[in-house]
């Protein structure tokens, strides 16, 4: 019985190199390929047929991290597995509070993104050595993962909460401009704004962290 595969990486290039390391296993069907998040959500609207999904973190549109919420709620029969080059503490716990089911490094060679896939399967975590021993440190220490700056004060304005608001609703930036009644070239300088103060890059961490401050 074949394993149904999909692959978002915004490089073409090691969407490439992915392919072929699993060319080498005849019971891999890759079904299709995406660029980002948001091209991956809609490929599963129209066929959410597959066993796992190779997940890049960084991608432009929509992340990683939060393609991989989005797509645990709606179509939870679905395995993911972060495949990245970045093995830092904050993007292994947040995309396992996401809910990935496993976390690899790009660098893996064939057989172990095999052998990772088919553990996954079967109930497993697909995991390098040393992202395993981090993520151990992550549960037995998880303060680690509290960025320091998280203590600052952080000052938005209220139309900045407004947004953020909207944003944590998952609205898009047009929905957010008629709600709010702005243009949405407005509430993209808005959220680059947010994203600034509150130092993150995504709208995932912007919303946790405005949280985690009772600023929404």
């Amino acid at each position: 019985m074949s394993i149904k595969i999909a692959i978002v990486d915004d490089n073409t290039f090691l969407i490439h190199s992915i392919k072929e390391k699993l060319s080498f296993f005849d019971a891999i069907d890759i079904k299709h390929t995406s660029l980002n998040g948001s091209e991956l959500l809609t490929k599963l609207q129209e066929n959410h047929n597959l066993d796992v999904i190779l997940m890049d973190i960084e991608m432009p549109v929509l992340n990683g991290i939060e393609t991989t919420q989005i797509v645990k709620q709606k179509y939870p029969h679905i395995k993911i597995i972060m495949l990245t080059v970045f093995d830092n503490d904050e993007n292994i716990f947040n995309s396992i509070k996401a809910g990935a089911d496993g976390y690899l490094l790009k660098e893996v060679n064939p057989e172990q993104l095999h052998n990772g896939i088919t553990e996954t399967l079967n109930g497993g975590a697909a995991m390098n050595p040393s992202i395993a021993l981090k993520t151990l440190k992550l549960l037995r220490n998880p303060i680690d993962i509290d960025n320091p700056r998280d203590k600052e004060d952080i000052s938005l304005s209220t139309r900045e909460v407004e947004v953020l608001e909207q944003l944590s609703k998952g609205l898009s930036y047009t929905a957010i401009a008629e709600n709010l009644f702005l243009s949405p070239s407005t509430v993209r300088k808005h959220i680059e704004n947010i994203y600034k103060k509150l130092q993150v890059h995504s709208k995932l961490e912007a919303v946790q962290k405005a949280k985690r401050h009772n600023i929404i």
